[in-house]
C-alpha cells in the first residue's frame, strides 16, 4: 500500500479541505495517508467525520506553519519543524511514497530541493500543470513557475521531464512536444526559444516546433513548454478566463429560468462545462526533477483537489517516473544535448 503524505496546514481552506480530502483518497484509493500538522487541530477536524478513526489516516505532528507570506528562502533555513519540512523528511527517509502541499509554492520548491535532493542531471526542477484541450485529452505545460528564468538548456530538460510525464501519467503513447512562442515560424520568438529550438530538435522526442498561445487549449500539442515567468502567465489568465466564463454562464443560466426545458437541459450541460474545465479534477501539480514525489496544489484547493493530488501522487510514485526521467537524462543522446 502506498503512502502519501499531506500537508495538512498549508492550503487557504487548511485543515479541512486536506482532512476531507485524504478521507476521500483513502476511502476510494486504496492508499495510506499521513496528515502532517498541528495534531490537535487536524484531530479536531477528523473529528468532525464519522468512521475517520477507522481509515488508514496517521497524524505526524509539525508545530510550525509556513505562510503565504513567508520568504522561501527564509524558511528553507528556519521553520525546520514546519508541516512541509516534516513530510518532505518522511519522502526523503522512506515513510512516504510521496507528499502534496496546497502551501507556499516558492517554499515547498525549495524545501523538496534542499531536503529530498534533485536527481541525478537534473539542473532545475520544474512545475507541470495539465490543461483541459478541446480533444479532451489534457496537455502538460512546463514550467508554470518554477523558474521564472530559464536557459535553452533547461528549457530542453523540461521538454524531457514534461514528455516522460504525459506518456506515463496520461497514456500518450508518442506525446507531441512543442515549444511556447509568439508565431508557428522557427524564425520568431526571443533569444531564449531561437536558442533552445535546436536543443529540442536534437532531442529524441517527437517535437513539432513552436506552437502559440491559443494552440495549448487546441490539442495541437500534448507537451507545451516555456520558462516558468510565461508558463505562470499562462496558468493565471487561463484560471481568470474559467472563471469570468463560469460566472457568465450562470447569469445566462438564471435568465432563462422561466424556460423550464431548456433551463434543465442548459443546467446539465453548464455542469458538463464546469467538470471538463475544473482544476480540481487535475489534482496538483508535479514538480519535476526532485527526488521523491512532490505534488504542488493551488492555494484555494478544496477537498476534490486534494484527493486528485493524492491519487497524482501516487500514480507519478507507482509509475516511478523519476527512475525514468533519470535514465532519459542519461541517454547519450539526450546528455549530449543537455550538457551544453
Amino acid at each position: 500500500m502506498l503512502t502519501i503524505a499531506v500537508d495538512a496546514m498549508g492550503g487557504d481552506h487548511a485543515p479541512k479541505a486536506e482532512v476531507e480530502g485524504a478521507i476521500r483518497a483513502v476511502s476510494e484509493l486504496g492508499l495510506r495517508v499521513i496528515l502532517v500538522g498541528q495534531e490537535e487541530v487536524i484531530r479536531r477536524e477528523l473529528a468532525n467525520h464519522t468512521g475517520a478513526n477507522s481509515l488508514p489516516i496517521e497524524v505526524r505532528h509539525a508545530a510550525e506553519i509556513i505562510t503565504m507570506e513567508d520568504s522561501a528562502a527564509k524558511v528553507v533555513r528556519t521553520k525546520k519543524n514546519s508541516s512541509i519540512h516534516v513530510a518532505a523528511r518522511l519522502v526523503r527517509d522512506g515513510g512516504a511514497q510521496g507528499f502534496v502541499s496546497a502551501g507556499n509554492t516558492g517554499a515547498v520548491m525549495a524545501i523538496a530541493k534542499m531536503v529530498q535532493g534533485m536527481i541525478r542531471g537534473v539542473q532545475r526542477p520544474t512545475l507541470a500543470s495539465a490543461f483541459p484541450t478541446l480533444k479532451g485529452t489534457p496537455v502538460v505545460v512546463v514550467d508554470v513557475g518554477a523558474n521564472v528564468d530559464s536557459t535553452p538548456a533547461m528549457l530542453a530538460q523540461f521538454a524531457v521531464m514534461g514528455e516522460i510525464y504525459s506518456r506515463y501519467i496520461f497514456k500518450i503513447r508518442s506525446p507531441r512536444v512543442g515549444l511556447l512562442s509568439i508565431g508557428e515560424e522557427e524564425h520568431k520568438g526571443n533569444d531564449l526559444t531561437r536558442a533552445a529550438t535546436p536543443l529540442l530538435k536534437a532531442l529524441p522526442l517527437r517535437f513539432i516546433g513552436n506552437v502559440e498561445g491559443r494552440d495549448i487549449y487546441s490539442g495541437l500539442a500534448d507537451v507545451v513548454v516555456c520558462d516558468g515567468f510565461i508558463g505562470n502567465v499562462a496558468l493565471k489568465v487561463s484560471e481568470g478566463l474559467v472563471e469570468m466564463m463560469q460566472s457568465m454562464l450562470r447569469e445566462s443560466l438564471e435568465a432563462t429560468a422561466t424556460r423550464k426545458l431548456g433551463y434543465v437541459l442548459s443546467r446539465e450541460a453548464y455542469k458538463d462545462f464546469r467538470k471538463r474545465v475544473d482544476y480540481s479534477e487535475y489534482g496538483g501539480a508535479p514538480l519535476l526533477g526532485v527526488k521523491g514525489v512532490s505534488i504542488i496544489c493551488h492555494g484555494r484547493s478544496n477537498a476534490n483537489a486534494v484527493k486528485n493530488a493524492i491519487r497524482v501522487a501516487s500514480e507519478f510514485a507507482h509509475s516511478r517516473i523519476n527512475e525514468k526521467i533519470e535514465a532519459e537524462l542519461d541517454r547519450t543522446a539526450a546528455s549530449k544535448v543537455l550538457a551544453q
